[in-house]
């Protein structure tokens, strides 16, 4: 589980620039599925489909994009400018290392005004992203880095202690993990009663789009969203985060459809695997809330994995909580059939 998600937090992916991470991504799933395939917009495809006629089909879902950075100007000395794709908070900013994903990469850091040449006052004061640069060291940063060339932290993956992984995009390449454990525990069950589809998507952080897509795509009657959540904190709130270890968080509220939430409910109770529920009392920010009207409707669901400090360089889980989804989807799908009181 280590080795796939250090694997998975290496492959650059900016939201609306996942093309090269998906097609590692649908090597990674190949070996679970009937077929994959990569769409116009980078989502990847999988489906397994079992030997019963018209089965219903269940979708998978996480998404593969992250946050991160696009070049918006290169001044002299090396210096850029930039501005955020998805949610980056400019606190945790200064003093970062990214890579800037030029023809050839490079490395930078977010320069950080040292103390004493601060004015008074200012040492209070949050700096604006629109105020910030990046200091590759290059003489000339013009002959190496273009305008709208996208950036990502550099921070790489460490285990913090056993089970305990801190990096970047853990949002979501830990829910990609989740799906790709459960895929390879069905790789040998020859007698499931739905076919398992499988939507890595793009563009989570921004727009939706890759689960609208790649939903319409499928088609399906039921789905499963699988992405983080709050992980709990000493110095944070107390109400609608989890702690981490504590299993796979299931969504309750109107996003989802009660009777399949039911079912994973049940399903987790039966297989004596670790849970707790999340209350999401409007949109859940997730792409199950996309999801849920495309086509005819999908009966959604969403499956999370408690996540310390998300949207920064140092997100920070617990694979036991990746393997409670993974087992939760591998047990559900071994007897799922489709039908589900309303």
């Amino acid at each position: 589980m280590m080795e796939t998600l250090k694997a998975l937090c290496s492959l650059p992916a900016v939201s609306g620039f996942e093309a090269e991470a998906a097609k590692t991504v649908a090597d990674m799933l190949r070996p679970y599925c009937d077929s994959v395939e990569i769409d116009v917009h980078g989502n990847v495809l999988g489906m397994r489909k079992c030997a019963k006629e018209h089965a219903p089909t269940i979708l998978l879902d996480a998404h593969l994009d992250q946050i991160g950075f696009l070049v918006t100007d290169v001044l002299e000395e090396g210096f850029l400018r930039f501005a955020p794709v998805g949610g980056v908070d400019p606190r945790m900013l200064l003093g970062n290392e990214v890579m800037i994903l030029a023809d050839t990469p490079l490395y930078g850091v977010v320069s950080c005004m040292p103390p004493h040449l601060l004015k008074a006052g200012e040492q209070d004061k949050a700096v604006s992203i629109d105020e910030m640069l990046i200091d590759t060291g290059l003489l000339d940063a013009r002959k190496s880095v273009r305008i709208g060339t996208p950036i990502v932290f550099a921070q790489q993956p460490v285990e913090l202690a056993k089970g305990v992984l801190c990096g970047k995009c853990l949002d979501d390449r830990a829910g990609i993990a989740a799906i790709l454990l459960a895929m390879e525990k069905l790789k040998d069950d020859l007698e499931l009663p739905c076919n398992v589809a499988v939507l890595i998507s793009v563009q989570e952080e921004v727009t939706g789009l890759g689960a609208q897509t790649g939903t319409f795509a499928v088609q399906p009657a039921f789905g499963i969203a699988v992405d983080v959540t709050h992980g709990k904190t000493p110095d944070g709130p107390s109400d609608g985060v989890f702690e981490l270890s504590s299993g796979a968080a299931i969504g309750v509220g109107p996003n989802f459809h009660r009777g399949l939430t039911d079912m994973l409910i049940q399903t987790a109770k039966a297989h004596d695997i670790s849970y707790e529920l999340e209350i999401m009392e409007g949109n859940t920010g997730t792409n199950a809330w996309t999801m849920q009207i495309v086509a005819h409707g999908v009966a959604m669901a969403l499956l999370s994995i408690p996540e310390r400090y998300m949207h920064t360089p140092i997100e920070t889980i617990h694979t036991a909580d990746i393997e409670a989804v993974a087992a939760l989807i591998y047990h559900f799908a071994r007897w799922f059939t489709g039908e589900v009181r309303q």
